[in-house]
């Protein structure tokens, strides 16, 4: 099948990682990004990654119906 190969592409040199960019989540665009997708505090803290003991794991990919 035509497409159906090993890509080519650049990689990485092996050992060295680039470093990811520091994001402030505290910036004006975070914020309205925050705005939109948090219904709480609550929700704002764990979708940012500050997840507390007692909190249920979200399953990826759940399907609505």
């Amino acid at each position: 099948m035509p497409g159906k190969g090993k890509r080519k592409g650049r990689s990485q040199p092996r050992g060295k990682k680039q470093k990811k960019p520091e994001v402030d989540i505290l910036s004006p665009a975070a914020m309205l990004n925050l705005y939109y997708i948090a219904h709480n505090v609550a929700g704002c803290l764990h979708l940012r990654g500050f997840r507390w003991p007692g909190a249920t794991k979200s399953k990826k990919g759940k399907n609505k119906t």
